[in-house]
């Protein structure tokens, strides 16, 4: 998975969509989030179990632990075939489990007119409705950002035709699925299942070329995700 996707409806939505049966805290803001080319290293919201409920943080897209801050950037990603028993993620693992709510993420692959450019494609739900990422995260709560907050979004080996734009895509999870990984009550054994087999297939989703001000991080608008002509004249995406 690169490091780019879109979250841009109100959060009401995206909740209403988890049809949650948990108090969520008030604490986010009841306009469209607007944001249609979220990178590394800024601040997103993400849903997480909070003190008898759940809450909405902006959060550092990016995290390490303590011992490895300033040694390397810091990940934003965590791939789902290690992170139950790796080393890094330990202090995160179960009990910092998240929700990355978007409407889709960006991939590039080369660009046949150019092979020194690369295209973009967004990937999105082929029904239209919100995805939901699986992700981990560290948050302490107050008026002030913590250094040492921050969260990655798990990702999982892609699939089928998603394997001809990467091969990772990320941990999307059916809204069901998302329930119960922000549950706390949920047992580690379950939440381990999730991750192995719980990424919502292909087959769920849909991909076309987008406009390349995707890859400048200063550039937002629902421009970016409009579909485009097909570079490639319908040949295959890897040839």
């Amino acid at each position: 998975m690169c490091g780019r996707y879109s979250i841009y409806e109100e959060m009401d939505l995206y909740l209403r969509q988890l049809a949650l049966d948990r108090v969520v805290i008030d604490g986010y803001d009841h306009e469209r989030i607007n944001r249609y080319n979220v990178a590394p290293s800024t601040r997103v919201e993400v849903i997480r179990p909070a003190a008898n409920g759940l809450s909405v943080d902006r959060v550092k897209w990016g995290w390490a632990p303590f011992w490895a801050k300033a040694k390397r950037p810091e990940p934003i990603n965590a791939r789902a075939e290690t992170v139950l028993t790796g080393h890094f993620f330990k202090s995160l693992w179960p009990h910092g489990r998240a929700l990355a709510p978007a409407n889709g993420w960006f991939e590039w692959i080369p660009d046949p007119g150019d092979p020194k450019r690369k295209q973009p494609y967004y990937i999105t739900a082929a029904n239209g409705e919100p995805l939901f990422f699986a992700a981990l995260a560290e948050v302490h709560r107050g008026l002030e950002a913590d250094d040492s907050d921050g969260f990655v979004v798990i990702t999982a080996a892609a699939d089928h035709g998603l394997l001809d734009l990467h091969d990772r895509k990320p941990l999307v999870l059916a809204p069901a699925l998302a329930r119960e990984w922000v549950d706390p009550a949920t047992s580690p054994a379950r939440v381990a299942e999730i991750v192995q087999h719980g990424c919502r297939p292909a087959a769920d989703f849909k991909w076309y070329p987008v406009s390349k001000q995707v890859g400048n991080v200063r550039n937002q608008g629902e421009g970016l995700i409009h579909e485009l002509p097909d570079p490639r004249g319908g040949l295959p995406l890897i040839s």
